[in-house]
């Protein structure tokens, strides 16, 4: 385990699952009625609705795919990308979520919240790409690269960093 990101030879099912073990969720917390989420350091639950659900998949591969954190900067940096690549497919109170997180990313790290931004000018977001979920998981995380038009080895800058609630890498790679 690193905080590197993940190697562009791994399938996306692969790196899903250890972007998700890193983290502390599960596949089992798509289909909750309630997502757990956090906001500096207090933990609560969002609802989940079917486009939630749908989105917050897609967002766990864009993670995969581009190497950003989970951390405060790390949501900010995705949400400033995903945000440029277009929110009109996620629906208002997903878009809502993805511009409160851009909004904050902007104000905690804005250069790097910026870096992101631009990143995606020329790139694209799995919400607007009609691609069926298995075959994703099913593509290495290059291949996912390149169907986002990202460079191979993702586009985050720094190593990412966890969420405040996240098991350490060493508690994790247990």
């Amino acid at each position: 385990m690193s905080d590197m990101p993940y190697p562009a030879a791994w399938t996306v099912a692969r790196a899903l699952d250890e972007y998700l073990r890193e983290n502390g969720f599960t596949r089992e917390e798509y289909d909750k009625k309630t997502t757990p989420a956090s906001f500096m350091g207090v933990k609560f639950s969002v609802p989940n609705t079917p486009t939630h659900r749908w989105a917050i998949m897609l967002h766990d591969l864009h993670h995969v795919a581009t190497g950003f954190g989970t951390d405060l900067v790390g949501e900010g940096e995705i949400s400033a990308w995903e945000a440029r690549g277009g929110l009109r497919q996620v629906g208002l109170y997903v878009g809502g979520i993805i511009t409160s997180g851009m909004m904050l990313g902007f104000v905690g790290a804005f250069r790097r919240a910026l870096a992101a931004f631009r990143a995606s000018r020329r790139g694209r977001v799995l919400w607007a790409i009609d691609a069926n979920y298995n075959d994703l998981l099913a593509m290495t995380v290059g291949e996912l690269r390149s169907l986002l038009a990202l460079p191979q080895e993702g586009i985050a800058t720094v190593p990412r960093k966890r969420h405040a609630h996240a098991p350490s890498f060493e508690a994790a790679a247990s």
